[in-house]
Order: structure tokens, then C-alpha cells, then sequence
């Protein structure tokens, strides 16, 4: 009797945070494999994310910083915590919102909506931009010209451009975005099969852009994606991204640090030295930075505004860049990767 007594209380202790010793576990960290109360798993994210911060310098007091918001999970707990870093450590930020706005009806419309409560709640300024009002071209206007296939590519290059010109109208000195565990795995995974070499070797680095305009700050945390809270673009249920998504989450089932193993793969990648890198330039028609005479944005701009969608899509000779004369018709494997390349808001 008293040794089941014993292996009860034993086995209630055991269910008990590894941390605090007082509340229940809630979830178990991959990283670390504790099993960890809300209250707890609150108070060691933050302040890793603080010691990341400290850490690396990621910031000077009196700089400007844009929190690039969209409204999802991701940007809105990114926007909180530094906000509250920013007033309990003394770090003399003056933090913006800069949210875009693609013109996808039933998408972004909700999502900003969420984004207006964010700016009431953290006292923080908001600025939108709409691809309307930078390109001339909507979303939804894109998506009836081109089709589902390859419109992820348009939708990447454009709010990509569209996030740096909003850092500079705001006049901020950095820009930072926030992204969970599961999306960098699948950058790096998408890199690897996509040979991108240049990508590769910066997708898991915390700054990206110092030879660009502002200087990009990826903040990543190490905890799963919520299926069920997915916010997943309606135009790109085919999207390549989500191919690699549901190879990680297989190997997931497999080998539940899966997804650090990838990330930690991707951080102890090295280049070699005698690998030849694009030359960053300045795009002749826009002034943004290209290795091309024209930007990614202006070529697909460009095609899309002479009725010729597909123009600035795939590797065909001629044209600007000397790669855009024609439209040419692609292997499916080649267009699921062209459609890939820009979805999604880890493009690095």
C-alpha cells in the first residue's frame, strides 16, 4: 500500500513543470525536451529572445525599427515581445508596424484588421502599403491574368520590394520580421533542392541586407507551427513550399527534432570560398538592389503591364536581363520550382 502511495505521488511530481515545480505541463520543448508550464514557457521565451538580442547587438539605442506585421501568428507575438523587451530593458527603440497589403480579398483584408488591433493594443504606429498603390496591380488583379500557377512568384518579389520601401518612408534603421522553427526548416530545405547557393548561405543568419538599403532582422523561435491557426495564402494551395512542408512533418513523426536538426544543418553550412556569388548592383530603371539590370520586380512589372505575365517567369533568352524575350513553355518540375521561388515570407 504504501509503495503504491509512494509511485502515485512520484508520478504526480513527474507531471509537474520541470521548471517551476508548481503548475502543470503544458507542451515539451523540442529544443530543450522540458516539459514546461504557459506561465514558464512565457518567461523563457522572452528572455531568450533578450539574451539573442544582447548577444549579437542587434540594436543601439535611439534606433528606428519596423516590425513587419501581417497579422498572422508569427508577426503579432514578434510585435508584442519586442515591444514589451523594448520597455522592460530600457532599449530606447522607437518601434513601428509596417504592414502590406497584396489586394487579396478574404485574405489581407482580415488579416489588417488584426494588425489595427495590434497598433491600439502596443501603442505602436502603423504604416500600410498596398501593391495598388506601389505597382498599379492587385493580388487578386495578378491572379486573373496569370492563373494559380506561378502568381507566388509575383506576390514574393513585390512584397519583398514592397517592405523595404515601406522601412524607407518610415526612416527606420533596421527591419525586422519574425518566422517559427517549422518556416525555417523549410527555407533551407526549399534552398537545398532549389541549388540556390546564394540563399542558402544566409537563410539562417539572424541579419540579412547590410549591403542594402536597411538591414533585415530575422527572429526565429524554436516552438512548432499550430496547424489549426494556419493563415496559409488562398492562392497557393499547390505552392512548392508546402511540398517540403509536409515532407518536414513526416520526418517529424520520425525524429521529433527533425526540424532543429535541418535548422542547425543550415547554420553550419559553409561556402566555398572558391563558389562564385551574384554581384549586387542597382536595378536601371527603379534604383533597388539587382544583380540584373533590372530588378526581379520591374521585369515581372513590366510583363504584366505589356499583357505578357509570363514574361518575367523562367530562363528564356533575350530581354533585359537577357532571360525574359519570350514566353516558353517549362518542364512541370521546373514550374513548381519557379512557382515556389518568392511564396511565402521567408525569402531571403
Amino acid at each position: 500500500m504504501e509503495a503504491s502511495e509512494a509511485k502515485s505521488k512520484k508520478q504526480g511530481a513527474s507531471r509537474l513543470c520541470c521548471l517551476c515545480n508548481q503548475r502543470r505541463p503544458v507542451l515539451k520543448r523540442p529544443k530543450t525536451l522540458q516539459q514546461i508550464c504557459k506561465e514558464c514557457f512565457y518567461e523563457v521565451f522572452e528572455e531568450e529572445i533578450h539574451q539573442v538580442i544582447v548577444k549579437n547587438g542587434l540594436f543601439k539605442s535611439g534606433e528606428r525599427v519596423a516590425i513587419g506585421a501581417s497579422g498572422g501568428k508569427d508577426s503579432t507575438v514578434l510585435a508584442y515581445v519586442l515591444s514589451e523587451l523594448n520597455r522592460r530593458h530600457s532599449y530606447g527603440l522607437d518601434l513601428f508596424l509596417l504592414s502590406i497589403d497584396e489586394g487579396i480579398t478574404g485574405y489581407r483584408d482580415d488579416s489588417l484588421e488584426t494588425v489595427k488591433r495590434n497598433e491600439l493594443q502596443y501603442g505602436l504606429p502603423l504604416q500600410i502599403l498596398s501593391y495598388k498603390d506601389l505597382y498599379g496591380w492587385t493580388m487578386d488583379d495578378i491572379v486573373k491574368m496569370i492563373g494559380l500557377k506561378n502568381n507566388c512568384t509575383f506576390c514574393g518579389v513585390f512584397r519583398r520590394q514592397a517592405l523595404d520601401r515601406g522601412a524607407a518612408l518610415l526612416k527606420v534603421d533596421k527591419l525586422v520580421t519574425g518566422h517559427n522553427a517549422d518556416d525555417i526548416a523549410e527555407t533551407v530545405l526549399l534552398n537545398i533542392l532549389r541549388g540556390d547557393i546564394a540563399r542558402l548561405s544566409r537563410c539562417t543568419s539572424i541579419t540579412t541586407g547590410e549591403d542594402g538599403p536597411i538591414p533585415r532582422l530575422h527572429t526565429y523561435a524554436y516552438f512548432k507551427k499550430l496547424d489549426y491557426f494556419s493563415t496559409e495564402c488562398i492562392y497557393s494551395p499547390n505552392a512548392y513550399r508546402g511540398f517540403a512542408r509536409e515532407f518536414i512533418k513526416d520526418l517529424e513523426r520520425l525524429r521529433p527534432r527533425a526540424i532543429l536538426d535541418i535548422i542547425k544543418s543550415g547554420e553550419d553550412f559553409r561556402i566555398a570560398t572558391t563558389t562564385k556569388m551574384p554581384e549586387q548592383g542597382t536595378c536601371e530603371r527603379c534604383g533597388y538592389i539587382s544583380s540584373q539590370k533590372w530588378c526581379k520586380a520591374c521585369v515581372l512589372l513590366d510583363g504584366l503591364n505589356r499583357g505578357l505575365p509570363k514574361m518575367g517567369i523562367g530562363r528564356a533568352r533575350g530581354g533585359v536581363n537577357g532571360d525574359h524575350k519570350k514566353e516558353t513553355k517549362k518542364p512541370a518540375s521546373a514550374a513548381r520550382s519557379l512557382e515556389s521561388k518568392q511564396c511565402g515570407s521567408l525569402d531571403f
